[in-house]
């Protein structure tokens, strides 16, 4: 640990990205470890506008970049890991800390230049993290498979209740609703659904209204508003737009049919 670190800060907003690898953590702090992971080190990123704030009691070792904002965003924007929380970091493999620890160790290099360092070389390192961090976090996934398998069907079942309780009057589900009950962020749970399932969870949502929607217009004498309505759609001339996007007829001409 650099004798000069700050070992405990209040929470500060950033206004900069900070991607950073720590070395041989303390596993009596929560950062989203299972009983899956047995590395030494993770990877986390934080962006512009976070509230961070840290406490050091042990002696800590790794690489942190600290990068403005603008320099980043349009190559963070395209990873959608970057919305991912501390608590959902990257648990890595020794060959995989090999990797990023030589592309941190790179950028630290051309940053201690004596000439004038290259804004655009560490950036490009950083860039380059960036896309390993995406492989890894897929590789992360299937380690966990037996975890996330659970995550899946629990989905499902959340799904099926949301309308079993008839709470869809209140308002359509969203992805977020079912990130919470599965103590997720929206992205992290978005990325493992779709790895495992091959859809993203809105698209299973609007599966599943369509489904109940059809049944609805086949078994029961409901009008197209009041079907409408019973699934959330404030307005029925927006469940006739969606119902149409997604079967390509209108609701009418299904019960024609």
């Amino acid at each position: 640990m650099h004798p000069h670190i700050r070992k405990q800060s209040e929470p500060i907003k950033i206004d900069f990205y900070l991607l950073a690898i720590k070395l041989h953590y303390d596993k009596n702090k929560f950062f989203g470890q299972t009983e899956f992971d047995q590395a030494e080190s993770f990877v986390y990123l934080d962006q512009p506008d976070d509230i961070v704030q840290w406490g050091i009691e042990n002696p800590v070792s790794g690489y942190h970049i600290l990068i403005e904002r603008n320099l980043l965003k349009k190559i963070a924007r395209e990873y959608s890991f970057t919305h991912y929380t501390n608590h959902e970091a990257l648990f890595i493999t020794k060959e995989e800390e090999k990797i990023i620890t030589d592309l941190f160790q790179k950028a630290f290099k051309e940053y201690h230049r004596s000439d004038p360092f290259s804004k655009d070389i560490v950036v490009s390192y950083a860039s380059l993290i960036l896309s390993y961090i995406q492989q890894f976090y897929k590789r992360q996934f299937e380690s966990r498979k037996e975890l996330y398998n659970k995550t899946v069907a629990g989905f499902y079942e959340n799904l099926e209740h949301f309308y079993d309780n008839e709470t869809a009057e209140i308002q359509i589900p969203n992805v977020s609703y079912f990130a919470e009950l599965a103590h997720l962020s929206a992205n992290y749970f978005g990325d493992l659904v779709k790895h495992f399932t091959g859809h993203s969870p809105q698209e299973h949502i609007h599966q599943y209204m369509i489904q109940i929607a059809k049944n609805k217009l086949r078994n029961t004498t409901l009008s197209v508003s009041e079907v409408a309505y019973s699934l959330g759609f404030e307005y029925p001339s927006y469940f006739t737009t969606f119902f149409k996007k997604e079967t390509g007829i209108s609701p009418t001409v299904f019960r024609n049919q």
